[in-house]
């Protein structure tokens, strides 16, 4: 995934409008996904779309991740209502380089049936390329959603969860519609439905809740597309699956994940897989709430700082690769290569699988054969009069091209429409325990071999 899921805007916009012929729509911006998300093998960013039906003169438009809410649980999940405190673990499938993004694989429909999801956290929405039927949908691994006939209503919660106050026109009362845009020239367009999802709890006991999710019937590739069922919305808003698990009383709204850089790694939501006292914990910040945000940052290199301050951070495992504002961007990179001018690598600019790329004197097989050349960067996040690291060592924003040679996985986020905003993406956050706990409203992390997935009676593959 070479983007970021996130929306346009100065920092990080809390809102944004998209322009049609006979109305304002009103979405939530996504990150990485956020709301938008890109994928740089793609050379582009890997985006996510929102499903809704448009009834404007037939006119099918496709866009970003949205939040919705569950609003009402079924018979069976009321009667889990006890069972807090159990996790659900699934296997993650995918790598930053070459495939591109992670992926898990959920279970939905009666009778449930396979998908393969983009694991994202920069946006809300899950929606699956629908069969309603399909207006233009993209290659997908599997046969089209069919959707069930049990619509999310316009009055829902849910669906005014999608809309900003005073954009919330019911022109169907019976069903919820929905348009998303994407910042990679992406979109999806289609209406809420509900459906049953097959879980399976760690302890070993299956349930089946009855969530919202996307039904996308028109979809718009952008520049990151890659073959995917739909996206699995992991943010913080009411429409994703672990707020709408969480409302249905089955889970703690904790979400976390593991992505080895060696490829795969696993999925959790809820708060049982993992020691709290190991993990470094910084607040979620109060100023960027629709997304997992620690707020702003220092930047050091090398355990030096570079003078750059405030810059404001999200996290979005939607995102391939880690971007920073135009200005750190450069300066970071210039920093770079003053310092590798001095040693073997020379740039490669013939290479151009990323911006930025080096050839040494044989090709490289992996990081570990050249991170001797590399220093360690780091964020500093202070929380009150606590100051909180998050180290990247070459490992962590490094790749090895497909022609050997090493190349910067830090883009320019101005260049995909971020904006002031630096997103930390799914390359930065690999071979480490990442959680978002939203009940606490905290980030913590700690280093973890993701290979190793945590021993449960039950794991969703």
């Amino acid at each position: 995934m070479q983007g970021s899921m996130f929306p346009f805007g100065s920092t990080l916009p809390s809102e944004a409008f998209v322009r049609f012929p006979d109305r304002s729509f009103h979405f939530q911006p996504v990150p990485g996904r956020l709301s938008w998300s890109r994928n740089y093998a793609a050379k582009g960013i890997k985006f996510i779309c929102a499903l809704m039906k448009s009834s404007h003169n037939g006119e099918n438009l496709c866009f970003p991740t949205v939040r919705m809410s569950s609003s009402s649980s079924s018979s069976s999940s009321s009667s889990l209502f006890n069972h807090v405190g159990s996790s659900l673990l699934f296997q993650v499938h995918g790598n930053v380089y070459p495939t591109g993004y992670y992926n898990v694989t959920m279970y939905i429909g009666q009778p449930a049936r396979p998908y393969f999801l983009d694991l994202d956290t920069g946006s809300d929405l899950t929606w699956l390329q629908c069969d309603a039927p399909c207006v233009r949908c993209v290659e997908a691994p599997h046969p089209l959603y069919r959707p069930s006939n049990d619509l999310v209503p316009c009055e829902d919660p849910i669906c005014a969860s999608l809309h900003a106050p005073g954009h919330h026109n019911c022109e169907d009362p019976a069903q919820c519609d929905y348009e998303l845009e994407y910042a990679d020239g992406g979109s999806s367009l289609g209406v809420l439905v509900k459906d049953a999802f097959a879980f399976n709890y760690t302890n070993g006991q299956r349930l089946n809740p009855r969530l919202a999710l996307g039904c996308g019937y028109n979809q718009v590739p952008g520049a990151s597309y890659h073959p995917l069922d739909g996206i699995l919305g992991l943010g913080k808003g009411k429409s994703s699956i672990v707020s709408q698990l969480h409302s249905q009383k089955l889970i703690r709204n904790v979400v976390g994940h593991c992505l080895s850089g060696g490829g795969g790694g696993f999925l959790f939501f809820g708060d049982d897989l993992y020691d709290s006292s190991r993990v470094v914990w910084t607040s979620m910040s109060s100023d960027y709430t629709k997304y997992y945000s620690p707020g702003v940052a220092e930047l050091f290199f090398g355990g030096e700082t570079t003078g750059l301050k405030n810059l404001p951070v999200v996290f979005d495992s939607g995102s391939s690769y880690t971007y920073l504002n135009r200005v750190t961007y450069q300066t970071l990179t210039s920093i770079m290569k003053k310092e590798l001018s001095a040693k073997s690598l020379k740039e490669a600019p013939e290479d151009e699988t990323l911006p930025l790329c080096w050839k040494g004197r044989r090709p490289f097989k992996n990081v570990h054969d050249v991170k001797k050349c590399f220093k360690t960067l780091a964020l500093s996040f202070t929380d009150g009069k606590t100051r909180t690291l998050f180290e990247l060592n070459p490992e962590a924003y490094l790749i090895i091209s497909n022609k050997g040679n090493v190349c910067l996985g830090i883009l320019n986020g101005a260049e995909v429409g971020l904006q002031d905003l630096n997103v930390i993406g799914a390359i930065s956050m690999q071979d480490r325990l990442v959680i978002f706990d939203n009940e606490k409203q905290m980030i913590g992390w700690m280093p973890t071999n993701c290979d190793q997935i945590p021993k449960s009676k039950a794991m969703n593959t």
